[in-house]
């Protein structure tokens, strides 16, 4: 019983304390390759900080929504981070659901947020909230896709029966099916982190802006929790495609000397992945909204591709 309690306290620290690590490598290294300076390495330690310690404007048209959607995204995001292994092959709740719970977390935060955007009033917040809602119809189906496709190998939608699975057989992660699934996932991943060619965190133009539109009333520790959770959703996914796609280096205990070299593959793992995020963002432009839903269909189309290629392979 301690030593689970103990792995839960762990993953909790592993999770809050990097995720704004990997958002602000991200921009970091978008700057450099785009021979800028840009914001420092912990920029976002700073912020969160910053906002934590600030006070809060309310709008007087707010209900018991507005204040209660942070902390409903913050911590339906954190226990879905806690659904999926990290640095060890065992996720620390993994025995109360896989990949659907994961699923089901995270869009349960993203219902919240939009009724938040929604609960004001604001112009600006019923935008962002229609348009995340449409995204995310086509997002979310991608997402299980490419993650059954996984799971069919393995025979299990528990994330950590998959990746269990994965280091024993992982010859079976250069198939092509995997690989469809993996393009789809990661399709989904820069749709639902906000990314360019989807969207733009850095600006708050009416005819770009989609997250951010939602949370334009919120302030203080109230926005300090939906960009810590921000964070940690990037996180979740970027964990979702390096540990479920390449499992090669996960501890398969607590053991202190396994576990270091698993978080030291682990951080490099999600080195190479943030690099390649950002170089897709320096080399494509901000799409059109309306070709937004295009791109989420290939991602879908990539999904069930590999989902079918997979039944045919094992017939």
């Amino acid at each position: 019983m301690i030593e689970y309690t103990l792995s839960i306290l762990v993953h909790l620290a592993l999770v809050l304390l990097l995720s704004p690590l990997v958002t602000g490598f991200n921009r970091t290294f978008k700057a450099r390759v785009q021979t800028r300076r840009g914001p420092g390495l912990f920029q976002p330690y700073r912020d969160l900080y910053k906002l934590l310690r600030k006070g809060m404007v309310i709008p007087e048209t707010a209900s018991w929504i507005f204040t209660a959607t942070p902390f409903i995204l913050f911590v339906t995001t954190l226990l879905a981070s806690l659904l999926i292994p990290s640095v060890t092959a065992q996720a620390p709740l993994s025995l109360f659901g896989g990949v659907l719970a994961v699923v089901y977390l995270l869009a349960l935060g993203r219902f919240f947020l939009a009724l938040g955007g929604l609960d004001t009033g604001s112009s600006f917040g019923g935008l962002g909230s229609s348009r995340e809602m449409t995204i995310s119809a086509i997002a979310e189906p991608a997402l299980m896709l490419a993650v059954f496709t996984v799971a069919i190998g393995a025979g299990s939608t528990n994330l950590s029966i998959v990746a269990q699975a994965g280091l024993s057989q992982s010859w079976r992660f250069l198939a092509p099916s995997q690989m469809l699934a993996f393009a789809a996932l990661f399709i989904v991943l820069i749709a639902e982190t906000g990314r360019i060619p989807v969207d733009n965190p850095a600006t708050h133009l009416e005819l770009t802006m989609i997250h951010e539109a939602m949370i334009l009333e919120y302030s203080g520790p109230y926005l300090a929790l939906i960009e810590w959770a921000a964070a940690i959703k990037q996180l979740v996914l970027m964990t979702i495609l390096v540990n479920v796609f390449f499992p090669f280096g996960l501890s398969p205990d607590w053991s202190p000397v396994p576990v270091l070299i698993s978080l030291g593959l682990f951080l490099f793992k999600l080195l190479l992945l943030s690099i390649i995020v950002a170089l897709v963002e320096v080399t494509n432009a901000k799409m059109r909204l309306f070709r937004v839903p295009e791109l989420l269909a290939i991602g879908f189309v990539l999904g069930a591709l590999a989902l079918v290629s997979t039944f045919l392979f094992q017939g």
